[in-house]
């Protein structure tokens, strides 16, 4: 059984809305959390001793490199003991790289607590009020809140805060911009630098770390929060060593499987050196080695010239230093031959050897086999590289940005996803997908993407791609919000199914599609008095007479065929009629709940709406369609002939009145109004509802437009009939 992904650490961070008060109460930085159990850990302690790691790195942009932070708590190294559960840390890996050019900005919180240290009392806090906010920030501010989507102008007014160097202000700035874009990487560390400048270096690592949370994947923030720890942390405290490495152990299981985590390899191995820990340099070298990453051969080379400048004693373990010995020796008596004396002068443990010659023998053949074992490992990882290489070369931006993404990335992102499916393991599958809804962040088609590849995995997980997707990047999107809340009802949270539902229409109102799948969930569970409700209220609340119809027609079929109850669907579209008397579908709807009752207890009902749309003010050609069904009506189920006769003579009077008419309009008359409606005319006749119809409201009438399939016109039962030719 593969160890759990390397990459799915999880930081455990208070919720946006518990911030504020957690800063005033001065409570410091927040940990960091491991998230491998004790077995866990066991297992990748194991890997690092030489077994090759499938992973995939962060893509480190050269722009970014001289930026300079450093993040990360000191009780980075503590592990969870509790079992870890993959997928659920998985989606708290959520990764991106923002480039530090689309990144204008200050860094900042929203509040301005004083060293924790310091308890504020009550006549402090009012003897010393915040100070007010610069002149233009309500200017720029009144832009975000009025849209928060408009990116531009957060971009003025977090450059606005920076400039002005106002504290309070830009934790406002920056507190609110990152609810909604929190993949930008190049605003967290400019956050985090502001709260240093002002002194406030806890308030600065609480910075770090939310935005290693939100983007843990990023291996340039992660590089930044290292040189701030350096920095900040007392070089004298014998437990900075131990945070600053857990701190390099989260970065490389959070980021290191990014195919452009090199730079943050590199740093873990010099620091290393610095330390004078070569066997930690060496279990760090095995895990590089096993990681298809950009410079590949470049760490394969800095582990060569690691071996061949240190004994093997020193880089190695005391237990693979003497399994190799053993194995070196067993290897020499099985060449000299089994009659050969054992050789009581070649030790089998760590003592050393005393014969000058047999040591350096001893030492080169160990180093020869140790660059040996691991060439394996580098022409695995060499063949793992060479077929991703070419859609890592396809990857032109890796970093999030609102701008719209080219065809050809898009494409490259779709089939490397499709390939690391196919090909990969699930941990390269899972890193990947993060990976790409950094940069695809705004297309709804990848997190959907991504929670159906969840879905055979983990059902927290795809829980948490939709929570992602819906609450933070696609607050707007319908598709995926109908698909969490069809998700969520799958699994039985039918609450949360209608939470997801209706918080969605109340903040993106007029879309049909949303109120209609409310219906239909509460259909489904047995609810039809709050179905009912539901699309009365919606018929109450339209904003127009042909959305008050549609929705009318929902609720008296809703009425007819799943309550049974005909009088109250027909009053629904009687009153329908009364506000539009000019929409045919209308029409045709009352006629075919009138169809589907007894035809011969129900003949003066049906009668009746046949009259009521000839008589109506429609169309001359729609009135002579509906006046030759009637004529058909009766000829095949009336029970008096003196109907049919009269039927028949208003239907030669409705073709005589349109003669009339083509003629006034050949002579020069105004055009007939009949003409101007030809094209609903044609398709009445033909017995199909125009999906023109709904273009008069395309947000709350074209639904069509989310799903795979047409709505059934059952009352369309006119295409039985061929049109009257005139």
């Amino acid at each position: 059984m593969r160890p759990l992904w390397p990459g799915a650490c999880a930081l455990s961070f208070p919720p946006p809305e518990a911030r504020l008060a957690e800063r005033r109460e001065a409570s410091g930085p927040v940990r960091l959390r491991s998230a491998l159990s004790v077995p866990q850990r066991r297992q990748f302690s194991n890997r690092t001793q030489g077994a090759s790691i499938a992973m995939q790195s962060s893509d480190l942009q050269d722009t970014n490199s001289d930026l300079k932070s450093e993040n990360m708590g000191k009780d980075s190294e503590a592990k969870s003991e509790q079992p870890a559960d993959f997928s659920t840390e998985i989606m708290s890996v959520t990764e991106m790289e923002q480039s530090p050019d689309h990144s204008p900005g200050v860094n900042a919180q929203e509040e301005s607590p004083q060293d924790s240290e310091v308890p504020v009392t009550e006549t402090e806090k009012t003897a010393e009020p915040e100070p007010a906010f610069p002149l233009e920030f309500e200017k720029f501010w009144n832009v975000v809140e009025t849209n928060p989507q408009d990116f531009t102008g957060w971009v003025y007014l977090l450059q606005y805060v920076e400039q002005e160097n106002h504290l309070s202000a830009a934790r406002k700035a920056f507190d609110s911009f990152f609810t909604h874009y929190p993949y930008c990487y190049g605003y967290w560390k400019k956050y985090a630098d502001l709260e240093k400048r002002h002194g406030h270096t806890k308030q600065a690592d609480e910075v770090y770390r939310r935005g290693l949370q939100a983007i843990p994947l990023s291996v340039d923030l992660w590089i930044h929060y290292i040189n701030f720890l350096k920095e900040t942390l007392d070089s004298s405290d014998p437990e900075t060593v131990g945070t600053i490495r857990g701190t390099y152990e989260h970065a490389v299981l959070a980021a290191g499987t990014d195919f452009r985590s090199d730079k943050l390899w590199e740093m873990y191995i010099n620091w290393e050196n610095e330390q004078g820990d070569l066997k930690a340099v060496t279990a760090v070298f095995d895990r590089i080695l096993g990681i298809p990453t950009q410079l590949y051969s470049h760490h394969f080379q800095r582990f060569k010239d690691h071996v061949q400048n240190n004994l093997p004693r020193d880089i190695l373990a005391t237990e693979q230093f003497i399994q190799l010995r053993r194995e070196l020796a067993s290897s020499a008596t099985s060449h000299t031959g089994e009659g050969a004396p054992p050789g009581d002068d070649l030790p089998s443990g760590t003592e050393d050897i005393t014969d000058p010659a047999k040591l350096v023998t001893e030492i080169e053949n160990m180093r020869h086999r140790i660059i040996e074992i691991h060439q394996e490992m580098f022409n695995h990882n060499e063949h793992e590289v060479s077929k991703r290489w070419t859609f890592e070369e396809g990857i032109k931006r890796p970093y999030f940005h609102v701008k719209p993404l080219e065809k050809t990335q898009l494409k490259n992102w779709k089939e490397y996803l499709d390939f690391e499916i196919e090909n990969g393991t699930h941990e390269r599958v899972v890193v990947l997908f993060e990976r790409c809804v950094i940069s695809c962040a705004l297309y709804e088609e990848f997190w959907i993407k991504y929670a159906k590849y969840m879905e055979s995995h983990s059902i927290e997980g795809v829980r948490h791609v939709y929570s992602r997707a819906c609450t933070i990047h696609l607050s707007k999107k319908p598709m995926v919000h109908l698909l969490w809340a069809a998700f969520e009802e799958q699994q039985g949270n039918i609450n949360e199914a209608r939470r997801i539902l209706k918080t969605f229409e109340e903040n993106v109102s007029g879309l049909a599609m949303i109120r209609l799948r409310r219906v239909s969930l509460e259909r489904r569970h047995g609810n039809m008095e709050e179905a009912e409700h539901l699309l009365q209220e919606a018929v109450k609340n339209s904003k127009s007479n042909y959305e008050a119809s549609f929705f009318a027609v929902k609720l008296a079929r809703h009425l007819f065929k799943i309550q049974k109850n005909l009088p109250k669907a027909r009053k629904v579209l009687l009153e329908a009629i009364d506000r539009d008397r000019d929409n045919p579908k209308l029409y045709l709807n009352l006629l075919e709940i009138e169809y589907n009752g007894d035809l011969k207890q129900n003949e003066e009902n049906i009668i009746a709406s046949f009259d009521k749309a000839i008589t109506g003010t429609l169309p001359i050609k729609m009135r002579i369609v509906f006046s030759q069904r009637k004529v058909e009506f009766l000829e095949d189920f009336g029970l008096d002939v003196n109907k049919l006769l009269e039927s028949y003579e208003e239907h030669q009077a409705l073709l005589k009145e349109q003669e009339s008419l083509k003629r006034k309009a050949e002579n020069g008359c105004e055009e007939p109004d009949e003409k101007r409606a030809h094209g609903d005319e044609a398709a009445l006749a033909a017995g199909q509802m125009a999906d023109g119809d709904m273009q008069a409201n395309q947000a709350a009438y074209n639904y069509n437009a989310w799903y795979q399939y047409n709505y059934p016109n059952a009352w369309n039962y006119g295409q039985y009939y061929q049109a009257s030719s005139t």
